[in-house]
């Protein structure tokens, strides 16, 4: 066999072995965790502004795409916090890829939200500078709303704060 026909069978397997990573990579949705799995990933409490604050436990939520991309979300205990934050940040945003909040894109981190009475959700980094904001949507067939949760849009996440939420997607 000629060197040039091994090297387009060579190419021609790296072709079929890039176009099936990419496939598997695509058909990747997102789960929900619960129980243990994530207990294991929610942190114990959060630092925002110069002041750590608990997690509230019962309001954290967590979803995994394929077996090391998570975005976790909390509210926290800021009964300590000034008033001015409190009026701000609820609780914590983190995601360890890239990842589209309302359209919006944002990078790996660790970050405080706040969703607003006025329809919008703001991120801010740990200091306190809001990074973004973007509009809600109201989910008014919401059968039972809870202070926070994330449940599967499709190909997408949505972050709950009672009756609204903002589409995470993944990038």
């Amino acid at each position: 066999m000629s060197l040039c026909k091994q090297g387009v069978k060579t190419w021609l397997v790296l072709a079929v072995l890039a176009a099936s990573v990419a496939a598997a990579a695509a058909q990747e949705s997102w789960v929900v965790l619960a129980g243990a799995q994530l207990a294991r990933v929610v942190p114990p409490g959060f630092y925002f502004e110069g002041q750590s604050a608990p997690t509230q436990t019962r309001n954290s939520a967590a979803a995994r795409l394929g077996q090391t991309r998570h975005v976790i979300a909390g509210m926290v205990d800021t009964s300590g916090y000034s008033s001015e934050i409190r009026a701000k940040y609820e609780g914590f945003f983190i995601t360890d890829s890239a990842v589209s909040v309302g359209g919006e894109e944002l990078g790996a981190g660790a970050y405080g939200f706040g969703f607003t009475d006025d329809g919008k959700f703001n991120l801010f980094d740990v200091g306190g500078k809001r990074i973004l904001s973007a509009a809600t949507t109201r989910d008014a067939a919401m059968r039972r709303p809870r202070p926070l949760m994330l449940t599967k849009d499709g190909r997408n996440l949505r972050l709950y704060s009672g009756r609204n939420y903002v589409s995470v997607e993944a990038r």
